[in-house]
C-alpha cells in the first residue's frame, strides 16, 4: 500500500482509511501566499505608500509560521516570492509575455529555504531564545534573498525593500551606513517583531523590545548619523525630449534635445546631461554628428554628456557608451556600459532561450560590454573652482550600490544615469527607477542626476532629497538643478556590504545550530477529533 492513511477507532476497533485528499485547500492557500508576497510592493512608487513596509511582510510572515510542515512552509515562501516578483516587475508583462510567470516562478524559489527559517523560528510557540534569535536570523535570511537575486543574471537588485523608502530622511540616514542593506534588514526585523507581538502573546515582551530596538536604530540614524559636509555647488542641465514616434522618431527626438539645450545657453551650467540613446549613431565615426554636437556645447557654453546606442566606428558590436563632447570637440572620455539588462539587451543562453525574441520584445542582437568604470574629468569655466569629476552609469546600473559605490571611491563628486524607460510609459517602472538615484546619493554622499528621454528625471543632493521637482512622463523640457557638493566619506562608502556578511554570519549560525537539534518547531496543533497520519 502506498500513500497516507488515517488510523480511526469505531466501536473499539481500528479502522485504516484513506486520509481526505487536501489539493483544493493546498491550492487556494498556495494562491493566498502569492498575494501576501505582492503586498510589500505598495510601498514603493508608483503608489508609494512607504509606510506599509513596515507591515507589509506581516501576513506572509504569520501564513509560514502556521504552517503545518517544513515542506508546506518553503512552499509559502516559494509562493510569496512568487507574488512579490510577478507585482515587482508587472510592467514586464508587454516586453516578456507569458514568459515572465516561468521567471517569476524561478526567482520566487529564492524564497522557499525562508520560508523553512521562518518556521523554524517563528512557528509554534517559539522559546524565548528562539523568538530573540529569529529578530535577527529572519531579517538576515530576508537580505540573502535579495543579495542571491541582485545577480546582474536574475535581473539585478530591482525593488530591493530598502529602496522602497527613498523618501524618508532616517532610512536615507541609515543607506548612509550601511546602504539600502541596512534599510531592509531593518524593515524585516520590525515586520518580525510584530509577527511576535500579535502571535506569540508570551512573547509579547520580545516583539516590544525588538520595536524598541529598531526605533532606537532610526533615532540614532535621524539625529546621530551626520549629514554630508558641502563643499561648492555644481549646476547641471537635465534634457527630457519626451516621446516621438513614427519614421522620423529617433531624428526628430534628437533635434528636440538639441533646440531644448540651446535653451539653456547662458544659465553658467558645468554640465548637460542627455538620456539613454540620445544619439543613435557613433560620433567619433561620425565627423558631421560630432562637429554638431561640439557646436551644440559651444552654444551653450558647457560639456554635454550624451549617450550613444550604435556600432562602434572601430570596433564590431552594440555598445552603449555615454560619450563627453566639450566646447573643442569629443575629449575622448568615454564609458560603455557593463551590466546589461538581461532579455532586454541580451538572452541569456541564447542558443537555448533566443526563441523568446518571438514571444515578446527581446533582444535581437546581444549589446556589447565594457571593461570598466570609467570617472571624466570636465573642461572647466575659465575663472573659479573646477567642475566635479563624473562618474557615469547608463540605466540598469543605478540599480547596483557597488557601482556607485566604485565610482565615489574613484575620485567622482557627481554621478550621472543617463536612462530610457520609454518602453514602459504609464507604468509604474520610471517613478521606480527615478527613485534609486535617491539611495545611491544617500549611501556615497555625492549628488545624483538621473536624466531619461521620456521621464521620470530628477537630482538629488549628497543626502539623498530631492533637489527641485521632477520632470514626469508627460513632459519634454529642460532644466536646471544647482547641487551641493560633498567630500564627505560615508560609512558605506568606507566599509562597503557589511549588512551582507554580518546576514551571512548570523543565518550560518542559526542553520548550524538547527542541524544540532536547537530549534524544534511543533506541528500546530489540530483541532476537533484526534488522528494519528501513517504511511504505510
Amino acid at each position: 500500500m502506498r500513500g497516507p492513511f488515517v488510523i480511526r477507532r469505531r466501536g473499539g476497533r481500528a479502522d485504516l482509511s484513506p486520509a481526505p485528499r487536501r489539493s483544493g485547500r493546498g491550492a487556494a492557500r498556495s494562491l493566498l501566499a502569492v498575494g501576501c508576497g505582492a503586498l510589500p510592493v505598495l510601498a514603493f512608487p508608483a503608489p508609494g505608500l512607504w509606510w506599509r513596509a513596515c507591515l507589509a511582510l506581516v501576513p506572509w510572515l504569520l501564513l509560514i509560521r502556521s504552517a503545518p510542515g517544513a515542506r508546506r512552509a518553503g512552499l509559502d515562501g516559494w509562493f510569496g516570492g512568487l507574488g512579490f516578483m510577478l507585482a515587482m516587475h508587472h510592467w514586464l508583462l508587454p516586453s516578456l509575455h507569458v514568459f515572465l510567470l516561468p521567471l517569476a516562478a524561478l526567482l520566487g524559489l529564492l524564497w522557499l529555504p525562508w520560508g523553512w527559517l521562518v518556521r523554524a523560528l517563528l512557528g509554534g510557540t517559539p522559546s524565548l531564545p528562539r523568538a530573540a534569535v529569529a529578530l535577527l536570523a529572519v531579517p538576515s535570511g530576508w537580505l540573502l534573498v535579495e543579495l542571491a537575486r541582485s545577480w546582474e543574471g536574475l535581473g539585478g537588485p530591482w525593488g530591493l525593500l530598502g529602496a522602497s523608502q527613498w523618501q524618508v530622511p532616517a532610512a536615507l540616514r541609515l543607506a548612509s551606513v550601511g546602504g539600502v542593506w541596512l534599510v531592509s534588514l531593518l524593515l524585516v526585523a520590525v515586520n518580525t517583531a510584530v509577527v511576535l507581538l500579535v502571535a506569540s502573546p508570551g512573547r509579547r515582551a520580545v516583539g516590544v523590545a525588538g520595536l524598541a530596538a529598531c526605533a532606537l536604530v532610526v533615532g540614532t540614524a535621524a539625529w546621530g548619523v551626520p549629514a554630508p559636509r558641502e563643499s561648492g555647488t555644481v549646476r547641471v542641465g537635465l534634457v527630457q525630449p519626451g516621446v516621438f514616434g513614427g519614421p522620423d522618431g529617433p531624428e526628430g527626438r534628437l533635434a528636440r534635445a538639441e533646440a531644448l539645450t540651446r535653451s539653456l545657453a547662458g544659465q553658467r551650467l558645468d554640465l548637460v546631461v542627455w538620456g539613454e540613446s540620445g544619439v543613435g549613431a557613433d560620433p567619433t565615426g561620425d565627423p558631421k554628428l560630432a562637429a554638431r554636437l561640439t557646436a551644440l556645447s559651444r552654444a551653450v557654453g558647457a560639456p554635454l554628456l550624451v549617450n550613444v546606442d550604435a556600432r562602434g566606428a572601430d570596433r564590431p558590436g552594440i555598445y552603449k557608451s555615454a560619450v563627453l563632447v566639450g566646447p573643442s570637440g569629443l575629449t575622448g572620455d568615454r564609458y560603455d556600459k557593463m551590466r546589461l539588462v538581461p532579455f532586454g539587451e541580451y538572452i541569456p543562453a541564447r542558443p537555448l532561450l533566443g526563441w523568446v525574441t518571438s514571444a515578446g520584445r527581446a533582444a535581437d542582437e546581444d549589446r556589447r560590454r565594457g571593461s570598466e568604470p570609467v570617472v571624466m574629468a570636465l573642461p572647466g569655466r575659465g575663472a573659479g573652482a573646477s567642475p566635479p569629476r563624473v562618474g557615469p552609469l547608463v540605466c540598469f546600473e543605478s540599480a547596483f550600490p557597488d557601482m556607485s559605490r566604485r565610482l565615489t571611491r574613484d575620485g567622482a563628486g557627481l554621478l550621472v544615469v543617463q536612462s530610457s524607460t520609454s518602453t514602459f510609459q504609464g507604468s509604474w517602472a520610471p517613478a521606480q527607477h527615478a527613485s534609486l538615484a535617491a539611495l545611491r546619493a544617500a549611501e556615497t554622499g555625492r549628488p545624483v542626476v538621473h536624466a531619461t528621454l521620456t521621464g521620470v528625471s530628477a537630482a538629488y543632493g549628497p543626502d539623498g532629497r530631492r533637489v527641485g521637482r521632477a520632470l514626469g512622463t508627460d513632459a519634454s523640457a529642460a532644466v536646471v538643478r544647482e547641487l551641493p557638493l560633498s567630500g564627505t566619506t560615508t560609512a558605506y562608502v568606507r566599509w562597503g556590504d557589511w549588512p551582507l556578511y554580518g546576514a551571512l554570519v548570523v543565518v550560518g549560525a542559526v542553520c548550524a545550530a538547527e542541524g544540532a537539534g536547537a530549534f524544534r518547531t511543533p506541528a500546530p496543533a489540530r483541532r476537533g477529533r484526534r488522528a494519528r497520519t501513517a504511511r504505510a
